[in-house]
């Protein structure tokens, strides 16, 4: 028993099941099994075509359970307060109370996650994470010429909207009306904490925006990743960057990426200690990792804003012909920044990896990306989570 219903709630909740299967009458078993949600679910999902409620598709049937789910499920304002209350004793009982509810609602779908083929394999920079993503389910041919021949909705805007919490769904985009979202304070203003349904690796979370706005890398994205950190020290919370190729896959709406876990990245050295200058107090160094990083450590997070933004400001601009590095050609842009954050001990710490996107007639996907005999393993953007190893 997850808690998701309380007893009192009960006759209120089978009503609303049986609307959604037009039905008008009702008598309660003497004995109900018990079974894993995955087989409830699908018992139900094949009445529901059945009576042809709708379609015997998984894009239907995933937002037909989705829709059964919510019946069971308490409103955002509840889920909010008890995250808060939780807040006040402990920011992780907080955290383990909302990624619990998320996998309990089937938010986050624990059956199909658990498809996913996961392992480590060493390597000279350390143990690398190798994920095979199975459970992000493929559209079938009916979904596919439904969504081509459906009216392309804007709203809501992207999949990372506030306006996705208790949204229905349609055949182009997911049901989310068993979606929660945790309001949270980010640089004076509104943002969402949610998890993300695909977690690929330990309690994925999501911070993003309130505000439909593009991402972008800049002091104030620095400054953000703090806010977030000092609220939530037992998570890291990092961000792609802000151009195509090294950035992620949604590069309209600013967010960040974190969470309760440790890449490899994080636990690899810094092979070559430098000293800044105007930041001698900064502790800062190379790390033995195969991206260009720069990590800094101090337990002023100020100070790692102030020192970030410089490296930034002359990454930006910096060009070096001899290692083909050109921060501009034809005037687009190619340097940015992939950045860390995270608390280690009573210090603070910020990964910087220098990311470059400039592409040849050779390497049109990017120079500095899988080239096309890697595209069956890898094509997409090299983005955050891949950088953390």
């Amino acid at each position: 028993d997850t808690g998701l219903t309380p007893a009192c709630e009960k006759i209120y909740t089978t009503n609303l099941l049986l609307d959604l299967f037009h039905e008008d009458d009702y008598e309660e078993p003497a004995k109900i099994p018990s079974e894993p949600l995955e087989d409830i679910l699908k018992g139900l999902l094949d009445e529901a075509c059945r009576r042809e409620l709708i379609p015997d598709s998984i894009a239907y049937r995933d937002l037909f359970d989705t829709r059964m789910m919510n019946c069971l499920l308490p409103r955002p304002s509840q889920v909010q307060r008890e995250f808060e209350e939780r807040y006040q004793r402990s920011p992780q009982e907080a955290t383990d109370y909302f990624y619990r509810f998320s996998q309990d609602s089937d938010y986050i779908r624990r059956y199909r996650v658990s498809k996913d083929q996961k392992w480590k394999t060493a390597t000279e920079y350390g143990e690398i994470d190798i994920t095979i993503n199975l459970s992000k389910p493929e559209k079938d041919p009916k979904a596919i010429a439904a969504a081509r021949n459906a009216k392309t909705g804007a709203y809501p805007k992207c999949q990372l909207c506030m306006e996705n919490e208790g949204y229905a769904g349609r055949i182009d985009h997911p049901a989310r009306e068993n979606h929660r979202i945790i309001p949270i304070t980010i640089y004076n203003s509104r943002w969402g904490f949610q998890y993300s349904p695909y977690v690929y690796y330990n309690e994925h979370c999501i911070v993003f925006n309130g505000e439909h706005t593009p991402m972008k890398i800049d002091r104030a994205a620095f400054t953000k990743l703090f806010d977030f950190v000092r609220q939530f020290p037992h998570y890291f919370l990092g961000s792609n960057a802000d151009l195509p190729i090294v950035g992620g896959s949604i590069l309209s709406h600013d967010h960040f990426q974190g969470g309760n876990y440790t890449f490899a990245m994080a636990k690899a050295p810094i092979e070559q200690h430098v000293t800044l200058p105007g930041y001698e107090d900064v502790e800062a160094g190379i790390v033995k990792w195969p991206l260009s990083v720069l990590r800094i450590r101090h337990k002023d997070e100020k100070r790692l804003i102030d020192l970030a933004t410089h490296v930034l400001a002359v990454w930006r601009d910096y060009t070096d012909e001899d290692a083909f590095i050109y921060a501009y050609t034809d005037g687009e842009p190619h340097n940015t920044i992939t950045p860390i954050a995270r608390k280690t001990g009573d210090s603070f710490e910020l990964d910087l990896t220098l990311r470059n996107n400039i592409t040849t007639e050779e390497h049109p996907l990017g120079v500095y990306h899988p080239h096309a005999n890697l595209h069956h393993i890898k094509k997409e953007n090299i983005g955050l989570i891949e950088v953390m190893g």
